[in-house]
């Protein structure tokens, strides 16, 4: 007899708290490699502990924007099945990273994160989290005042494809700002070479990271995290997860697929995605309606959270909870005992002290 699926109002608003307990299990689960110089050893304690707290939830959860596909990495992959599975449970479409930033975590540097982003059904909304096909993308975040100016001036203000000149004044003069005060957060990579000079050029302040543009691409929504716009080339998957945060701060983006040379262009055209070279998406393409939520918690500090800290007998982490629908936001801090605390880890479907 085939059990009928579970109708809950809200299930997104029920699970949610479930979500964050995986990123701090990951977060924790792999603070014992911070600055050890084994990002892959780190990245699969963030897996296993990510998996094993799934493992818990009475959920039908599969992975439809993985981690680990670009380098071989250990990862949590495209496909694979979260949660217990069990008749009628409720389904979740799932994107996540155990942790953007594992070089930063590897080298006791600021700016890593565990995160995850997570969609249930919706009428309607036939892909809530997409998978774009191209390895990176070019992205501009930007935060709700910025939004808000576009709105009211009733036309796209900022755009992506204008020249960075352009869209700095733009973004100073929606923020009530001096050029030279503006903020842009970019990854430190040689691609961006031509782009650094030209924001150096007109006189905005730049802050450059090694890596983890998740956290970087959402800071420009979070109040305090001091940066303005977020600009530059880095991964598709993280594109996407950032876009749900986005849409839950009341920010947006702008994202266009980047092949890195002329064989993945090709590939995508071949693949049947060369009307979406040319596109421009936008943070509702990416990350689409409003049974969305995305949690992440800190592992070393970042424009978006303070990461994970030992006092004494207990251990503190930095979290943040949203829904797209609400746009609730909580900040989350918990203090850890680390002679009770346990993680469960999948690999041997075990409770383990930190």
């Amino acid at each position: 007899m085939r059990i009928r699926r579970q109708d809950y109002h809200d299930i997104e608003r029920i699970i949610e708290f479930d979500f964050v307990r995986a990123t701090e299990a990951a977060a924790l689960n792999s603070l014992q490699w911070l600055g050890r110089g084994e990002k892959e050893k780190a990245d699969a304690a963030a897996c296993d502990a990510i998996r094993g707290m799934f493992d818990l939830m009475n959920i039908c959860g599969e992975v439809v924007i993985g981690e680990g596909i670009k380098d071989d990495a250990p990862g949590i992959f495209k496909g694979e099945q979260l949660g217990k599975w069990m008749p009628g449970a409720p389904a979740f479409d799932i994107a996540l990273d155990p942790i953007d930033g594992t070089t930063n975590i590897s080298k006791g540097m600021p700016n890593s994160i565990a995160c995850i982003a997570a969609a249930s059904p919706e009428e309607g909304v036939k892909v809530a989290l997409r998978d774009v096909p191209s390895f990176y993308m070019m992205k501009l975040s930007y935060g709700p005042a910025v939004s808000r100016a576009m709105q009211i001036a009733g036309i796209d203000t900022i755009k992506l494809e204008s020249p960075i000149e352009e869209i700095l004044l733009s973004v100073a003069k929606a923020l009530n700002k001096r050029v030279q005060d503006v903020v842009v957060m970019m990854l430190d990579r040689p691609r961006h070479k031509t782009m650094t000079a030209e924001i150096r050029r007109v006189g905005a302040s730049l802050r450059m990271i090694s890596d983890g543009d998740i956290a970087a691409a959402i800071g420009p929504a979070i109040a305090e995290s001091g940066i303005d716009i977020y600009l530059g080339i880095g991964g598709a998957p993280e594109a996407v997860l950032a876009a749900a945060a986005l849409k839950c701060l009341g920010g947006d983006m702008q994202c266009k697929m980047w092949p890195r040379d002329d064989n993945e262009r090709a590939q995508l055209i071949a693949d049947g995605h060369e009307k979406d070279l040319g596109r421009v998406f936008f943070a509702d393409d990416l990350a689409n309606g409003k049974n969305i939520i995305f949690c992440a918690t800190g592992i070393s500090d970042s424009a978006l959270l303070r990461g994970v800290k030992t006092q004494g007998s207990n251990t503190i982490t930095h979290s943040i909870l949203m829904r797209a629908k609400s746009k609730t936001v909580r900040f989350i801090r918990a203090s850890h005992d680390l002679q009770n605390k346990t993680i469960r880890l999948r690999s041997d479907s075990r409770e383990h002290s930190i």
